[in-house]
Protein backbone atom coordinates (compact mmCIF):
# COMPACT_ATOMS: atom_id res chain seq x y z
CA UNK A 1 0.00 0.00 0.00
CA UNK A 2 1.24 3.48 -0.77
CA UNK A 3 -0.28 6.68 0.55
CA UNK A 4 0.75 10.10 -0.71
CA UNK A 5 0.89 12.42 2.29
CA UNK A 6 1.17 16.18 2.59
CA UNK A 7 1.60 18.21 5.76
CA UNK A 8 0.52 21.84 5.73
CA UNK A 9 2.34 24.50 7.76
CA UNK A 10 -0.47 24.36 10.31
CA UNK A 11 0.16 20.65 10.85
CA UNK A 12 -2.99 19.34 9.22
CA UNK A 13 -2.84 16.16 7.17
CA UNK A 14 -4.14 15.19 3.78
CA UNK A 15 -4.49 11.55 2.86
CA UNK A 16 -4.69 11.46 -0.91
CA UNK A 17 -4.31 7.83 -1.91
CA UNK A 18 -6.11 5.08 -0.06
CA UNK A 19 -8.24 3.85 -2.90
CA UNK A 20 -6.63 0.39 -3.04
CA UNK A 21 -6.76 -0.31 0.69
CA UNK A 22 -9.69 -1.98 2.45
CA UNK A 23 -11.92 0.41 4.36
CA UNK A 24 -10.82 -0.74 7.83
CA UNK A 25 -7.15 -0.52 6.95
CA UNK A 26 -7.64 2.87 5.30
CA UNK A 27 -9.37 4.15 8.41
CA UNK A 28 -6.49 2.99 10.57
CA UNK A 29 -3.90 4.65 8.32
CA UNK A 30 -5.81 7.92 8.50
CA UNK A 31 -5.99 7.61 12.30
CA UNK A 32 -2.25 6.97 12.50
CA UNK A 33 -1.58 10.06 10.43
CA UNK A 34 -3.75 12.18 12.70
CA UNK A 35 -2.10 10.60 15.73
CA UNK A 36 1.36 11.45 14.44
CA UNK A 37 0.37 15.10 14.02
CA UNK A 38 -1.11 15.17 17.54
CA UNK A 39 1.99 13.58 19.07
CA UNK A 40 4.33 15.90 17.17
CA UNK A 41 2.41 18.99 18.29
CA UNK A 42 2.57 17.86 21.92
CA UNK A 43 6.28 17.12 21.64
CA UNK A 44 6.97 20.51 20.10
CA UNK A 45 5.20 22.21 22.98
CA UNK A 46 6.93 20.09 25.63
CA UNK A 47 10.43 20.01 24.15
CA UNK A 48 13.07 17.80 25.76
CA UNK A 49 14.38 18.54 29.25
CA UNK A 50 18.05 17.65 28.77
CA UNK A 51 20.20 17.07 31.84
CA UNK A 52 22.85 14.70 33.20
CA UNK A 53 22.79 11.19 31.76
CA UNK A 54 21.95 8.27 34.09
CA UNK A 55 25.51 7.00 33.63
CA UNK A 56 26.91 10.52 33.41
CA UNK A 57 29.92 9.81 35.60
CA UNK A 58 31.47 7.92 32.68
CA UNK A 59 30.60 10.48 29.99
CA UNK A 60 32.10 13.79 28.92
CA UNK A 61 30.37 16.88 30.26
CA UNK A 62 29.09 17.87 26.82
CA UNK A 63 26.81 14.83 26.66
CA UNK A 64 23.26 15.34 28.00
CA UNK A 65 20.26 13.04 28.12
CA UNK A 66 16.48 13.39 28.13
CA UNK A 67 13.33 11.67 26.94
CA UNK A 68 10.63 12.23 24.36
CA UNK A 69 7.13 10.79 24.76
CA UNK A 70 5.42 8.98 21.87
CA UNK A 71 2.19 6.97 21.62
CA UNK A 72 2.59 3.21 21.64
CA UNK A 73 -0.17 3.15 19.00
CA UNK A 74 -0.40 6.18 16.72
CA UNK A 75 -4.01 5.35 15.93
CA UNK A 76 -4.70 6.03 19.62
CA UNK A 77 -2.54 9.07 20.50
CA UNK A 78 -4.33 9.51 23.85
CA UNK A 79 -3.69 5.90 24.85
CA UNK A 80 -0.60 4.30 26.33
CA UNK A 81 2.55 6.43 26.02
CA UNK A 82 6.18 5.30 25.99
CA UNK A 83 9.39 7.27 26.47
CA UNK A 84 12.38 7.20 24.14
CA UNK A 85 15.82 7.93 25.61
CA UNK A 86 17.63 10.75 23.77
CA UNK A 87 21.24 11.93 23.95
CA UNK A 88 22.61 15.27 22.78
CA UNK A 89 25.87 17.19 22.54
CA UNK A 90 25.45 20.87 21.69
CA UNK A 91 27.20 22.27 18.63
CA UNK A 92 30.64 23.46 19.70
CA UNK A 93 30.47 26.46 17.32
CA UNK A 94 34.31 26.31 17.10
CA UNK A 95 36.19 25.75 13.85
CA UNK A 96 38.57 22.83 14.62
CA UNK A 97 41.14 24.32 12.24
CA UNK A 98 40.85 27.86 13.59
CA UNK A 99 39.84 28.16 17.22
CA UNK A 100 39.21 31.90 16.88
CA UNK A 101 36.54 31.42 14.21
CA UNK A 102 32.92 30.90 15.27
CA UNK A 103 30.88 28.43 13.21
CA UNK A 104 27.20 29.00 12.42
CA UNK A 105 24.92 26.50 14.14
CA UNK A 106 22.69 24.61 11.69
CA UNK A 107 20.34 22.80 14.08
CA UNK A 108 20.27 19.16 15.15
CA UNK A 109 21.71 16.16 13.29
CA UNK A 110 19.79 13.04 14.35
CA UNK A 111 21.46 9.66 13.87
CA UNK A 112 20.36 6.02 13.90
CA UNK A 113 22.92 3.18 13.67
CA UNK A 114 20.63 0.45 12.35
CA UNK A 115 19.90 -3.03 13.62
CA UNK A 116 16.95 -3.17 14.06
CA UNK A 117 17.78 -3.21 17.75
CA UNK A 118 20.86 -0.98 17.91
CA UNK A 119 20.93 2.15 20.05
CA UNK A 120 22.25 5.49 18.85
CA UNK A 121 21.98 7.07 22.30
CA UNK A 122 25.71 7.70 22.59
CA UNK A 123 26.23 8.89 19.01
CA UNK A 124 26.91 12.45 20.25
CA UNK A 125 30.27 11.24 21.57
CA UNK A 126 31.59 10.95 17.99
CA UNK A 127 32.04 14.70 18.11
CA UNK A 128 35.24 13.93 20.02
CA UNK A 129 36.72 12.17 16.98
CA UNK A 130 38.76 14.19 14.46
CA UNK A 131 36.61 13.05 11.52
CA UNK A 132 33.51 14.57 13.14
CA UNK A 133 34.74 17.82 14.65
CA UNK A 134 33.67 20.04 11.73
CA UNK A 135 30.15 18.59 11.75
CA UNK A 136 30.04 18.74 15.57
CA UNK A 137 30.87 22.44 15.35
CA UNK A 138 27.79 23.19 13.24
CA UNK A 139 25.24 20.69 14.58
CA UNK A 140 23.83 19.52 17.86
CA UNK A 141 24.62 15.81 17.60
CA UNK A 142 21.54 13.82 18.65
CA UNK A 143 21.20 10.08 19.11
CA UNK A 144 18.42 8.03 20.65
CA UNK A 145 17.33 4.54 21.53
CA UNK A 146 14.41 3.56 19.25
CA UNK A 147 11.26 2.06 20.73
CA UNK A 148 12.03 -1.27 22.34
CA UNK A 149 15.77 -0.62 22.71
CA UNK A 150 17.61 -0.05 25.98
CA UNK A 151 15.63 2.29 28.23
CA UNK A 152 13.04 3.04 25.50
CA UNK A 153 10.18 0.70 26.54
CA UNK A 154 12.51 -2.31 26.21
CA UNK A 155 11.40 -5.56 24.62
CA UNK A 156 12.42 -9.00 25.82
CA UNK A 157 11.56 -12.41 24.41
CA UNK A 158 13.41 -14.74 26.76
CA UNK A 159 15.24 -14.70 30.09
CA UNK A 160 18.60 -12.99 29.45
CA UNK A 161 20.24 -15.45 31.85
CA UNK A 162 19.43 -18.20 29.36
CA UNK A 163 20.14 -16.16 26.22
CA UNK A 164 23.79 -17.08 25.76
CA UNK A 165 23.95 -20.84 25.22
CA UNK A 166 27.58 -21.21 24.22
CA UNK A 167 29.48 -23.12 23.24
CA UNK A 168 27.27 -23.92 20.25
CA UNK A 169 27.53 -25.67 16.91
CA UNK A 170 26.99 -23.91 13.56
CA UNK A 171 26.74 -26.54 10.83
CA UNK A 172 26.91 -25.16 7.30
CA UNK A 173 24.84 -28.11 6.04
CA UNK A 174 22.65 -29.05 9.02
CA UNK A 175 21.15 -32.48 9.52
CA UNK A 176 17.42 -33.05 9.63
CA UNK A 177 17.53 -33.58 13.39
CA UNK A 178 19.40 -30.30 13.87
CA UNK A 179 16.83 -28.51 11.71
CA UNK A 180 13.98 -29.90 13.80
CA UNK A 181 15.72 -28.66 16.94
CA UNK A 182 16.11 -25.14 15.50
CA UNK A 183 12.50 -25.05 14.30
CA UNK A 184 11.37 -25.90 17.84
CA UNK A 185 13.58 -23.12 19.21
CA UNK A 186 12.16 -20.61 16.71
CA UNK A 187 8.59 -21.50 17.69
CA UNK A 188 9.44 -21.12 21.38
CA UNK A 189 11.13 -17.79 20.76
CA UNK A 190 8.16 -16.38 18.84
CA UNK A 191 5.86 -17.60 21.60
CA UNK A 192 8.09 -15.97 24.23
CA UNK A 193 7.93 -12.62 22.44
CA UNK A 194 4.13 -12.75 22.38
CA UNK A 195 3.86 -13.79 26.03
CA UNK A 196 6.31 -11.24 27.38
CA UNK A 197 5.19 -8.21 25.35
CA UNK A 198 1.49 -9.00 25.06
CA UNK A 199 -0.62 -6.76 22.86
CA UNK A 200 2.09 -4.09 22.71
CA UNK A 201 4.27 -6.30 20.51
CA UNK A 202 2.41 -5.43 17.30
CA UNK A 203 3.39 -1.76 17.61
CA UNK A 204 7.15 -2.31 17.26
CA UNK A 205 7.77 -1.89 13.55
CA UNK A 206 9.47 0.35 11.01
CA UNK A 207 6.50 2.60 10.22
CA UNK A 208 6.23 3.50 13.89
CA UNK A 209 9.99 4.08 13.99
CA UNK A 210 9.53 6.60 11.18
CA UNK A 211 6.64 8.27 13.04
CA UNK A 212 8.73 8.38 16.22
CA UNK A 213 11.41 10.18 14.25
CA UNK A 214 8.96 12.91 13.32
CA UNK A 215 7.92 13.34 16.94
CA UNK A 216 11.60 13.57 17.93
CA UNK A 217 12.12 16.21 15.24
CA UNK A 218 9.28 18.27 16.70
CA UNK A 219 10.53 17.82 20.27
CA UNK A 220 13.93 19.15 19.22
CA UNK A 221 12.26 22.26 17.84
CA UNK A 222 13.29 21.50 14.26
CA UNK A 223 10.89 22.52 11.48
CA UNK A 224 12.76 20.22 9.11
CA UNK A 225 14.85 17.16 9.93
CA UNK A 226 18.55 16.61 9.27
CA UNK A 227 19.09 12.87 9.62
CA UNK A 228 21.75 10.26 9.06
CA UNK A 229 20.77 6.59 9.10
CA UNK A 230 23.14 3.67 8.74
CA UNK A 231 22.12 0.18 7.60
CA UNK A 232 18.54 -0.46 8.87
CA UNK A 233 18.43 3.26 9.71
CA UNK A 234 18.35 3.91 5.96
CA UNK A 235 15.16 1.87 5.63
CA UNK A 236 12.99 3.69 8.13
CA UNK A 237 14.73 6.90 7.06
CA UNK A 238 13.42 6.18 3.56
CA UNK A 239 9.98 5.53 5.03
CA UNK A 240 10.23 8.92 6.73
CA UNK A 241 11.20 10.60 3.46
CA UNK A 242 8.17 9.00 1.79
CA UNK A 243 5.72 9.86 4.58
CA UNK A 244 7.02 13.31 5.51
CA UNK A 245 8.93 14.76 2.54
CA UNK A 246 8.07 18.35 3.51
CA UNK A 247 9.72 17.77 6.90
CA UNK A 248 13.11 16.85 5.42
CA UNK A 249 16.05 19.26 5.36
CA UNK A 250 18.96 16.90 4.60
CA UNK A 251 19.27 13.12 4.80
CA UNK A 252 22.28 10.82 4.56
CA UNK A 253 21.58 7.14 3.85
CA UNK A 254 24.74 5.25 4.81
CA UNK A 255 24.91 1.62 3.57
CA UNK A 256 21.39 1.34 2.24
CA UNK A 257 18.88 -1.46 2.72
CA UNK A 258 16.99 -2.42 -0.42
CA UNK A 259 13.54 -0.82 0.19
CA UNK A 260 11.66 -2.74 -2.52
CA UNK A 261 8.53 -4.08 -0.76
CA UNK A 262 9.13 -7.48 -2.38
CA UNK A 263 12.51 -7.64 -0.59
CA UNK A 264 11.34 -6.70 2.93
CA UNK A 265 12.54 -8.79 4.73
CA UNK A 266 12.71 -12.43 3.66
CA UNK A 267 14.47 -11.90 0.34
CA UNK A 268 16.72 -9.20 1.79
CA UNK A 269 18.12 -11.76 4.18
CA UNK A 270 18.71 -14.32 1.43
CA UNK A 271 20.54 -11.65 -0.58
CA UNK A 272 22.60 -10.76 2.47
CA UNK A 273 23.67 -14.38 2.99
CA UNK A 274 24.79 -14.60 -0.63
CA UNK A 275 26.77 -11.36 -0.30
CA UNK A 276 28.55 -12.49 2.85
CA UNK A 277 30.06 -15.37 0.92
CA UNK A 278 31.83 -12.89 -1.34
CA UNK A 279 33.02 -10.84 1.63
CA UNK A 280 34.28 -13.98 3.38
CA UNK A 281 36.24 -14.71 0.20
CA UNK A 282 37.71 -11.19 0.31
CA UNK A 283 38.84 -11.73 3.90
CA UNK A 284 40.43 -15.08 3.13
CA UNK A 285 42.24 -13.54 0.18
CA UNK A 286 43.65 -10.83 2.44
CA UNK A 287 44.84 -13.44 4.96
CA UNK A 288 46.50 -15.40 2.14
CA UNK A 289 48.37 -12.30 0.98
CA UNK A 290 49.84 -12.14 4.47
CA UNK A 291 50.73 -15.80 4.83
CA UNK A 292 54.15 -14.76 6.12
CA UNK A 293 52.44 -13.21 9.16
CA UNK A 294 49.62 -15.66 9.88
CA UNK A 295 50.65 -18.94 8.26
CA UNK A 296 47.04 -19.84 7.46
CA UNK A 297 47.42 -20.52 3.73
CA UNK A 298 48.86 -19.08 0.54
CA UNK A 299 45.46 -18.75 -1.18
CA UNK A 300 41.82 -18.36 -0.16
CA UNK A 301 41.14 -22.09 -0.46
CA UNK A 302 43.97 -22.99 1.91
CA UNK A 303 42.79 -20.35 4.40
CA UNK A 304 39.31 -21.86 4.33
CA UNK A 305 40.82 -25.25 5.15
CA UNK A 306 42.57 -23.70 8.15
CA UNK A 307 39.27 -22.19 9.28
CA UNK A 308 37.46 -25.51 8.86
CA UNK A 309 40.21 -27.26 10.83
CA UNK A 310 39.58 -24.84 13.67
CA UNK A 311 35.82 -25.40 13.45
CA UNK A 312 36.27 -29.17 13.66
CA UNK A 313 38.59 -28.89 16.64
CA UNK A 314 36.24 -26.50 18.47
CA UNK A 315 33.29 -28.81 17.87
CA UNK A 316 35.08 -31.48 19.90
CA UNK A 317 36.74 -29.29 22.52
CA UNK A 318 35.50 -25.67 22.84
CA UNK A 319 38.24 -23.13 23.47
CA UNK A 320 38.30 -22.14 27.12
CA UNK A 321 35.12 -24.17 27.49
CA UNK A 322 33.27 -21.18 25.98
CA UNK A 323 34.01 -20.87 22.27
CA UNK A 324 32.58 -23.44 19.89
CA UNK A 325 31.96 -23.31 16.13
CA UNK A 326 28.99 -20.96 16.65
CA UNK A 327 31.06 -18.40 18.53
CA UNK A 328 33.88 -18.69 15.97
CA UNK A 329 31.43 -18.05 13.14
CA UNK A 330 29.94 -15.07 14.97
CA UNK A 331 33.34 -13.47 15.45
CA UNK A 332 34.32 -13.95 11.82
CA UNK A 333 30.94 -12.65 10.66
CA UNK A 334 31.78 -9.33 12.32
CA UNK A 335 34.92 -9.23 10.19
CA UNK A 336 32.62 -9.39 7.18
CA UNK A 337 31.14 -6.08 8.32
CA UNK A 338 34.35 -4.21 9.11
CA UNK A 339 37.73 -4.92 7.55
CA UNK A 340 39.51 -3.12 10.39
CA UNK A 341 38.79 -6.32 12.36
CA UNK A 342 40.65 -8.53 9.87
CA UNK A 343 44.07 -8.37 11.57
CA UNK A 344 42.65 -9.26 15.00
CA UNK A 345 40.54 -12.15 13.75
CA UNK A 346 43.36 -13.56 11.60
CA UNK A 347 45.77 -13.39 14.53
CA UNK A 348 43.27 -15.16 16.80
CA UNK A 349 42.73 -17.98 14.30
CA UNK A 350 46.46 -18.35 13.71
CA UNK A 351 47.26 -18.39 17.42
CA UNK A 352 44.53 -20.95 18.12
CA UNK A 353 45.80 -23.36 15.48
CA UNK A 354 49.32 -22.95 16.89
CA UNK A 355 48.15 -23.87 20.38
CA UNK A 356 47.23 -20.54 22.01
CA UNK A 357 43.42 -20.17 22.39
CA UNK A 358 43.52 -16.97 24.45
CA UNK A 359 43.10 -14.41 21.62
CA UNK A 360 40.20 -16.39 20.16
CA UNK A 361 38.47 -16.73 23.51
CA UNK A 362 38.90 -13.00 24.17
CA UNK A 363 37.39 -12.07 20.80
CA UNK A 364 34.66 -14.69 20.45
CA UNK A 365 33.34 -15.59 23.89
CA UNK A 366 29.86 -14.44 24.89
CA UNK A 367 30.20 -12.44 28.11
CA UNK A 368 27.40 -12.82 30.68
CA UNK A 369 27.47 -9.09 31.51
CA UNK A 370 26.41 -8.36 27.91
CA UNK A 371 23.48 -10.78 27.94
CA UNK A 372 20.75 -8.28 28.82
CA UNK A 373 21.76 -5.88 26.05
CA UNK A 374 22.22 -8.70 23.52
CA UNK A 375 18.87 -10.30 24.34
CA UNK A 376 17.12 -6.94 24.05
CA UNK A 377 18.78 -6.23 20.69
CA UNK A 378 17.73 -9.63 19.36
CA UNK A 379 14.15 -9.16 20.57
CA UNK A 380 13.80 -5.80 18.83
CA UNK A 381 15.43 -7.11 15.66
CA UNK A 382 13.01 -10.02 15.45
CA UNK A 383 9.92 -8.01 16.43
CA UNK A 384 10.52 -5.26 13.88
CA UNK A 385 11.35 -7.53 10.98
CA UNK A 386 8.55 -9.99 11.76
CA UNK A 387 5.99 -7.21 12.15
CA UNK A 388 7.11 -5.29 9.07
CA UNK A 389 6.05 -7.66 6.32
CA UNK A 390 4.61 -11.05 5.38
CA UNK A 391 6.99 -14.02 5.78
CA UNK A 392 6.72 -17.59 4.51
CA UNK A 393 4.89 -19.62 7.13
CA UNK A 394 5.73 -23.01 5.61
CA UNK A 395 9.01 -24.49 6.91
CA UNK A 396 9.44 -26.32 3.61
CA UNK A 397 9.90 -22.96 1.83
CA UNK A 398 12.66 -21.92 4.23
CA UNK A 399 14.29 -25.33 4.00
CA UNK A 400 14.23 -25.33 0.20
CA UNK A 401 15.52 -21.78 -0.26
CA UNK A 402 18.30 -21.99 2.31
CA UNK A 403 19.43 -25.47 1.30
CA UNK A 404 19.86 -24.27 -2.29
CA UNK A 405 21.64 -21.10 -1.21
CA UNK A 406 23.95 -22.89 1.21
CA UNK A 407 25.39 -24.94 -1.66
CA UNK A 408 26.84 -21.72 -3.06
CA UNK A 409 27.08 -19.57 0.07
CA UNK A 410 27.60 -21.78 3.12
CA UNK A 411 29.34 -19.24 5.37
CA UNK A 412 26.31 -17.30 6.65
CA UNK A 413 23.20 -18.87 5.10
CA UNK A 414 21.90 -21.14 7.83
CA UNK A 415 22.85 -18.91 10.77
CA UNK A 416 20.95 -16.10 9.07
CA UNK A 417 17.97 -18.40 8.57
CA UNK A 418 17.91 -19.37 12.25
CA UNK A 419 18.11 -15.70 13.23
CA UNK A 420 14.94 -14.90 11.28
CA UNK A 421 13.00 -18.17 11.56
CA UNK A 422 10.76 -16.96 14.44
CA UNK A 423 9.04 -14.84 11.79
CA UNK A 424 7.59 -18.03 10.28
CA UNK A 425 5.68 -18.64 13.53
CA UNK A 426 4.99 -15.04 14.57
CA UNK A 427 1.82 -14.34 16.51
CA UNK A 428 0.08 -11.15 15.48
CA UNK A 429 -0.70 -9.02 12.42
CA UNK A 430 1.91 -8.06 9.81
CA UNK A 431 2.39 -4.70 8.13
CA UNK A 432 2.34 -4.37 4.36
CA UNK A 433 5.63 -2.64 3.42
CA UNK A 434 5.24 0.93 2.23
CA UNK A 435 6.23 1.45 -1.41
CA UNK A 436 9.12 3.83 -0.75
CA UNK A 437 9.58 6.62 -3.27
CA UNK A 438 9.30 10.34 -3.96
CA UNK A 439 8.65 12.20 -7.19
CA UNK A 440 10.72 15.04 -8.64
CA UNK A 441 10.74 18.08 -6.38
CA UNK A 442 8.88 16.44 -3.51
CA UNK A 443 12.03 15.87 -1.44
CA UNK A 444 15.18 17.97 -1.03
CA UNK A 445 18.32 16.37 -2.51
CA UNK A 446 19.59 13.48 -0.38
CA UNK A 447 22.92 11.64 -0.16
CA UNK A 448 23.33 7.85 -0.37
CA UNK A 449 26.63 6.18 0.58
CA UNK A 450 27.48 2.61 -0.41
CA UNK A 451 30.48 0.31 -0.55
CA UNK A 452 30.46 -1.81 -3.68
CA UNK A 453 31.20 -5.07 -1.81
CA UNK A 454 29.21 -4.43 1.38
CA UNK A 455 27.69 -7.73 2.50
CA UNK A 456 25.36 -6.55 5.25
CA UNK A 457 23.52 -4.25 2.83
CA UNK A 458 24.37 -5.44 -0.70
CA UNK A 459 25.06 -2.75 -3.27
CA UNK A 460 21.88 -3.41 -5.26
CA UNK A 461 19.95 -1.92 -2.35
CA UNK A 462 21.70 1.43 -2.77
CA UNK A 463 20.91 1.40 -6.48
CA UNK A 464 17.25 0.69 -5.72
CA UNK A 465 16.98 3.46 -3.12
CA UNK A 466 18.73 5.87 -5.51
CA UNK A 467 16.17 5.02 -8.18
CA UNK A 468 13.24 5.55 -5.84
CA UNK A 469 14.27 8.89 -4.28
CA UNK A 470 14.14 11.55 -6.97
CA UNK A 471 17.04 14.00 -6.72
CA UNK A 472 19.21 11.67 -4.64
CA UNK A 473 22.97 11.37 -5.20
CA UNK A 474 24.82 8.08 -4.84
CA UNK A 475 28.46 8.04 -3.71
CA UNK A 476 30.07 4.63 -4.17
CA UNK A 477 33.27 3.40 -2.57
CA UNK A 478 34.53 1.11 -5.30
CA UNK A 479 36.07 -2.32 -4.65
CA UNK A 480 35.53 -2.02 -0.90
CA UNK A 481 33.13 -3.70 1.50
CA UNK A 482 33.10 -2.12 4.93
CA UNK A 483 29.65 -1.42 6.36
CA UNK A 484 28.97 2.15 7.45
CA UNK A 485 31.13 4.66 5.60
CA UNK A 486 30.55 8.08 7.18
CA UNK A 487 33.37 9.10 9.50
CA UNK A 488 35.45 6.10 8.42
CA UNK A 489 38.88 5.89 6.79
CA UNK A 490 37.86 7.12 3.32
CA UNK A 491 38.64 10.85 3.05
CA UNK A 492 36.81 11.09 -0.29
CA UNK A 493 33.55 9.81 1.22
CA UNK A 494 33.95 11.99 4.31
CA UNK A 495 34.53 15.03 2.13
CA UNK A 496 31.23 14.51 0.34
CA UNK A 497 29.40 14.04 3.66
CA UNK A 498 30.87 17.25 5.08
CA UNK A 499 30.16 19.28 1.93
CA UNK A 500 26.53 18.11 2.00
CA UNK A 501 25.84 18.55 5.71
CA UNK A 502 27.77 21.79 6.12
CA UNK A 503 27.06 23.57 2.83
CA UNK A 504 24.30 21.59 1.07
CA UNK A 505 26.71 20.79 -1.79
CA UNK A 506 26.40 17.48 -3.60
CA UNK A 507 28.57 15.91 -6.29
CA UNK A 508 27.24 14.48 -9.54
CA UNK A 509 24.27 12.15 -9.46
CA UNK A 510 26.56 9.09 -9.48
CA UNK A 511 30.02 9.66 -7.97
CA UNK A 512 32.80 7.20 -7.19
CA UNK A 513 35.47 7.17 -4.50
CA UNK A 514 38.48 4.86 -4.62
CA UNK A 515 38.66 2.20 -1.92
CA UNK A 516 40.26 3.05 1.41
CA UNK A 517 43.57 1.27 2.09
CA UNK A 518 43.42 -2.34 3.24
CA UNK A 519 44.27 -2.94 6.90
CA UNK A 520 47.86 -3.80 7.74
CA UNK A 521 48.58 -7.21 9.26
CA UNK A 522 49.47 -7.42 12.92
CA UNK A 523 51.40 -10.13 14.67
CA UNK A 524 49.45 -9.77 17.90
CA UNK A 525 46.07 -8.50 19.09
CA UNK A 526 45.84 -5.10 20.80
CA UNK A 527 45.35 -5.14 24.54
CA UNK A 528 41.79 -4.52 25.71
CA UNK A 529 41.28 -0.92 26.82
CA UNK A 530 39.15 -0.10 29.86
CA UNK A 531 38.02 3.22 28.40
CA UNK A 532 37.25 2.84 24.73
CA UNK A 533 36.88 5.78 22.39
CA UNK A 534 33.41 6.28 20.91
CA UNK A 535 32.74 4.09 17.91
CA UNK A 536 32.14 5.78 14.59
CA UNK A 537 28.66 5.65 13.05
CA UNK A 538 28.04 2.38 11.26
CA UNK A 539 30.06 0.44 13.81
CA UNK A 540 27.05 -0.94 15.65
CA UNK A 541 27.54 -4.54 16.70
CA UNK A 542 26.05 -6.87 14.09
CA UNK A 543 23.05 -8.69 15.44
CA UNK A 544 23.55 -11.93 13.58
Amino acid sequence: MRAALLYSAAGSLLLSALTTAPHVEGSRVAAELRGTAVAAARAKAAGIDFGPCPDGQDLPGSMQCGTVTVPLDYADPDGRQIELAVGRARATRKDPHNGEREVRRQGALVYNPGGPGASGLYFPLVGMLPEWKRIAAAYDLVGYAPRGVGRSAPLSCTDPKRFFKGPTQAPTHPSESYKRERVAQAKAYARGCAERAGGALRHYHSLNNARDLDVLRAALGEERLTFMGSSYGTYFGALYATLFPAHVRRMVFDSAVDPDPAEIWYRNNLDQSAAFEGRWRDFRGWIARHHDVYGLGRNAREVRRSYERARARLAVEPAGGKVGPGQLQGAFLQAGYYDDQWPHRAHALSAYLKGDPRPLVEQAEQRPEAAVEAENARAVYVAVECNDAPWPTDWDVWDRDNTRLARLAPFETWDNAWMNLPCAYWEGPRQRPLDVGTGPGALPPTLILAAERDAATPYDGALELHRRLAGSVLVTERDAGSHGLAGGPNACVNGHVEAYLLAGRLPGRRTDCAAHPEPKPQRKSPSRSRTAAPERPGADRPLR
